[in-house]
């Protein structure tokens, strides 16, 4: 049977823990920063982790060798 392969995209936005849990970048952060306070800006600069129901098929379907 051949290697599965990752798929890049998934591999460009989740990372995995030590632990095994899928870490992400959070998302409004680009453009139109303005509207935005500063706590909420500083809060979006840390990494969130994605729920264990979704984590699952991400680290199994899309991850697989993570």
């Amino acid at each position: 049977m051949p290697k599965q392969k990752t798929k890049r995209a998934a591999a460009k936005r989740y990372s995995l823990t030590g632990s095994g849990k899928v870490k992400h970048k959070k998302q409004n952060l680009r453009h139109i920063l303005t509207k935005r306070s500063p706590k909420r800006k500083r809060q979006l600069r840390s990494t969130g982790y994605v729920a264990e129901a979704d984590a699952k098929k991400i680290r199994k379907q899309m991850l697989p060798y993570g």
